[in-house]
């Protein structure tokens, strides 16, 4: 598949200008997209519009934490990513460690660190394009994915 990802406004958001192979039936997709991809071959095109709830979920306040400057590498810059479970010793413990976190802002003290999916609580436009179908490998079906998704 390739993709053009918009936000409601039509910004565009993302590209996938080289196809990539996705499992349908494992991890790689939204359910949504899965649903509408469901009968179409090589050659398809399709527009979706989904709300926060069919793609990446709602922003949740609750995912943002401020955190002592001291606890983090002194190259620290926003943008960088963490994973929960490489937070460092003495960071806040009601941060779930199976998130992925974004350096959102730095100050002089403090670092705030957000755990929501950079497109989290906001409505899309997806025009795709399906560039070949294949049965998946047992491979590819015990690992969940395609690997290239």
């Amino acid at each position: 598949m390739t993709w053009v990802l918009k936000d409601t406004l039509g910004e565009e958001l993302a590209v996938l200008d080289d196809p990539v192979e996705f499992l349908v039936g494992g991890d790689d997709l939204l359910a949504r997209l899965e649903q509408a991809l469901q009968g179409h071959s090589a050659g398809a095109s399709l527009s979706l519009h989904l709300e926060p709830e069919e793609a990446f979920g709602d922003y949740q306040e609750k995912l943002l934490f401020l955190e002592p400057r001291t606890l983090f590498p002194a190259d620290i810059e926003e943008g960088m990513t963490f994973e929960g479970s490489a937070l460092p010793q003495g960071s806040n413990p009601e941060a779930p460690r199976d998130a992925l976190y974004t350096v959102a802002q730095l100050y002089p003290d403090h670092v705030v660190l957000d755990g929501n999916h950079p497109l989290a609580g906001i409505a899309l436009r997806l025009h795709l394009t399906v560039h070949g179908v294949r049965d998946a490998t047992e491979e590819e079906i015990g690992r969940g994915t395609a690997g290239t998704g």
